[in-house]
């Protein structure tokens, strides 16, 4: 009687205790300084400076402190707008960018391709004065769409989405030309409704990345009323040293939307970047 081949599969590696360990340990860390941050939003402006993490007396009254300081709610909603607004234009653009460079066939496809990741090398601060000065001589300064319009356009969007796209197999775009199907209807009712998840990716990256913009809205805006959370979060930097505890407090309150955000679709985000990662 012949007996059974023996198995190439390599036996299951045990995992010992020391692995979650290690992976609390690096949870911990991570989740120290907002933990920090919240602790410190319930202490009096000189328990703040102490290295004590938990406050002597719980102070709840810090929080609505922010708002007699600070246009909290105003300072929200142009941070939820522009960062709204800026998600919407980058993830179509950025989708009509990938179609293209992953589904159209036009001489030096892949070089222009390659070039165009190519910026993703340049430092923000190289191209900080250059756009600026073009937002002075389109007379867009201190305004919305001053905020919006550089931030809208990214090479990080379309190598995402292309790679997302270039798994989604041929034979779709054949069958749908063969029924008639033009390229921008196999575009948005073939392609891009299989590129949900990248598209839900992108979109919590964008969010998040300009919804916690500081440097360029500190350059282009100069009326109170038009700032974002971060940089309203200034006005607790006075004369008297900065008001460590209301920062903390405002702070907290504003990375609530993120939270929000992550937790309704941290599945989707990560199974996109499962997919994306694996194709291409």
């Amino acid at each position: 009687m012949n007996e059974p081949a023996p198995s190439s599969t390599p036996p299951a590696v045990r995992k010992g205790p020391w692995l979650h360990l290690l992976l609390v340990a690096i949870s911990l860390l991570m989740i120290a300084p907002f933990v920090w941050m919240v602790l410190t939003s319930f202490k009096t402006l000189t328990e703040s400076a102490d290295p004590e993490w938990m406050p002597g007396a719980w102070r709840w009254w810090n929080y609505p402190e922010v708002f007699k300081v600070i246009p909290f709610f105003r300072f929200m909603a142009n941070s939820l707008v522009v960062a709204g607004w800026v998600t919407v234009i980058q993830v179509l653009t950025s989708a009509l960018a990938a179609y293209s460079f992953s589904r159209l066939d036009w001489p030096r496809r892949d070089r222009v391709f390659f070039l165009y990741l190519g910026t993703m090398m340049l430092p923000p601060l190289v191209t900080l004065i250059p756009t600026f000065q073009l937002m002075v001589s389109w007379d867009m300064v201190d305004t919305y769409l001053g905020l919006i319009l550089p931030s809208a356009f990214g090479a990080f969007g379309t190598f995402l989405l292309r790679q997302f796209m270039l798994g989604i197999p041929r034979a779709l775009d054949e069958a749908a030309e063969i029924d008639g199907a033009s390229k921008w209807q196999i575009f948005w009712d073939v392609i891009l409704p299989l590129s949900r998840p990248g598209l839900i990716t992108l979109a919590i990256f964008t969010f998040i990345g300009n919804y916690q913009s500081f440097f360029w809205p500190l350059v282009m805006m100069k009326t109170v009323e038009k700032f974002p959370v971060p940089v309203g979060m200034l006005f607790f930097d006075g004369e008297r040293g900065q008001a460590t505890h209301l920062l903390m407090a405002g702070v907290t309150m504003s990375v609530v939307p993120l939270i929000i955000i992550f937790v309704l679709l941290q599945r989707q985000m990560i199974r996109g970047i499962q997919i994306g990662a694996v194709k291409g």
